[in-house]
């Protein structure tokens, strides 16, 4: 065997990659054989657009005409009449659309680092671990309504639990702890209900997404010195990255369309000074017989959720490629 060939066979070949497809995104999809799944899709594609897409127009439709909700009033067309009065005349709406930035904005930090960190302590091999992955799960699978039931009472001031503590130590002049008619504190007081429920389910999702974690990453990360933060930094978080696209999409949702904790609870009180946007669509609409009105609102919250999520998604899913 000469040499060439000796060198031409231990040369390894060369490792290919792969470029980035610049088709046009319907051929994209055709080529990816979305066509051939169509009509295996038809009927979930034709339940989503009677049941999602067809409420979501007929919300925006019904935001342009002023309308009792009553099939014996006519439908009045108005144009944009009903968003002049939401943003010019209505005050509650901008306690409701405060109370729902901020209640976004906390939730995307607290419960999902919450559930990251409980995720973590339970994916190591300690005493009753499935245990206590039950019972943090346990509030996920809860009605809201339930929930904020049991944190009413538990926010109750004469015999409630946060009462009772604080007449236990001395907090306060022993009347009670008036959480939920305090209209600085009453939004908070509902969050932390909120936390609760939903820190067990992001705890579930991490979970899930640290069994793909490789083992011998991690393992030759341990090898070359790599202490517990730097092995959770460069291996564990990276492979995590899907998993907290999801967590923060299902956050944001779960966040923005609150609506039975706040009316268990406080039902928007004190003086509105706990009202979100969905909670004013709702009273809008069904209370106050203004379907324009109402639906106004739910088209802003959509608006909202559109510019939460739509470019995470993106910026995600362009990551992943890369």
């Amino acid at each position: 065997m000469s040499k060439l060939t000796a060198t031409r066979l231990e040369t390894p070949p060369a490792p290919v990659t792969r470029q980035p497809s610049k088709k046009p995104l319907l051929k994209r999809i055709a080529g990816g054989g979305f066509v051939a799944a169509l009509p295996f899709l038809a009927p979930a594609l034709a339940a989503y657009v009677v049941f999602v897409i067809g409420p979501m127009v007929s919300a925006v439709r019904l935001s342009l005409f002023e309308w009792s909700g009553f099939n014996a009033d006519p439908q009045v067309f108005v144009g944009f009449k009903n968003y002049v009065r939401l943003f010019t005349a209505d005050p509650v709406f901008w306690t409701a659309m405060q109370n729902t930035i901020v209640w976004v904005l906390l939730s995307l930090v607290i419960p999902t680092s919450l559930g990251l960190v409980m995720a973590l302590a339970l994916n190591r091999p300690i005493f009753g671990r499935n245990l206590f992955r039950s019972v943090f799960y346990i509030p996920g699978v809860l009605a809201p309504i339930a929930i904020a039931n049991m944190w009413r009472w538990m926010y109750n001031p004469n015999y409630g639990v946060f009462s009772e503590l604080a007449k236990a130590w001395h907090i306060g002049d022993g009347s009670g702890v008036t959480f939920l008619s305090d209209p600085k504190v009453a939004i908070y007081a509902i969050f932390a209900a909120f936390v609760w429920q939903i820190a067990g389910l992001n705890m579930v999702l991490f979970l899930a997404g640290l069994q793909s974690v490789s083992k011998e990453l991690v393992e030759s990360a341990r090898l070359d010195g790599a202490n517990n933060w730097k092995v959770f930094r460069h291996v564990t978080f990276p492979a995590l990255r899907p998993t907290v696209v999801v967590v923060l999409v299902l956050t944001i949702v779960h966040s923005i369309k609150v609506f039975d904790l706040v009316v268990g609870m406080t039902g928007g009180g004190p003086a509105q000074s706990s009202q979100v946007l969905a909670l004013w669509s709702y009273s809008q609409s069904f209370l106050q017989h203004d379907f324009g009105m109402g639906n106004a609102v739910a088209t802003v919250l959509l608006g909202i959720t559109l510019v939460l999520v739509i470019p995470y998604l993106i910026w995600s899913t362009k990551g992943n490629e890369d």
